[in-house]
């Protein structure tokens, strides 16, 4: 089988060269998963732009999405990576793990957007009604729901890239579960 390898700054374009000084400036190193999107000229920049655009929705609430999203698909690396970014943005071991399961009872609006989520990638955007009126009635608006199924799209392409590729994961590893559809 293929092995596939991380380029380093010195295999990737100019362009991308730029991309990977700014973001060892701003976080200290270039995570794998984007030193990867550097072998395609244009992936990284965009996908930097398509993850880092305005939201209407908190840090903490992406960061709900990213971890159903990264459980539901079995990567391994985006669910270390977001059980890293979690615990930055406030939650704990324990809370993080729950998040993974599409549930976040210790606050009502993040069980429903955790409860949506699920949802809405288990029914391939289908969401039931009860998980999209939970989502309304907890105080999400039509533009959040936009912004989750973006959230959504975004992971799922990293997500997708890493299953594919399943090169060296340089998070913390994040406890297995098993998965999703097993855990409801």
């Amino acid at each position: 089988m293929k092995k596939f390898e991380v380029p380093t700054r010195e295999e990737v374009s100019g362009k991308n060269q730029e991309i990977f000084d700014t973001l060892n400036k701003n976080l200290g190193f270039v995570p794998n998963l984007y030193a990867y999107y550097a072998k395609n000229e244009n992936a990284l920049g965009d996908y930097l732009a398509f993850q880092n655009r305005k939201s209407t929705l908190r840090a903490k609430e992406k960061e709900v999405i990213n971890l159903v999203v990264s459980q539901y698909n079995g990567c391994r690396y985006c669910q270390s990576a977001h059980t890293a970014l979690g615990k930055m943005n406030g939650f704990t071991d324990e809370q993080i793990i729950e998040i993974r399961t599409g549930k976040a009872t210790f606050d009502t609006k993040l069980d429903a957007l955790a409860r949506f989520t699920l949802s809405t990638i288990e029914n391939k955007g289908k969401a039931s009604g009860e998980a999209k009126a939970n989502f309304f009635e907890s105080g999400y608006t039509e533009a959040d729901l936009i912004d989750v199924a973006m959230v959504i799209g975004e992971k799922t392409v990293s997500n997708f890239i890493h299953n594919l590729t399943d090169f060296e994961i340089d998070f913390p590893l994040a406890p297995e579960l098993e998965t999703v559809n097993e855990l409801n």
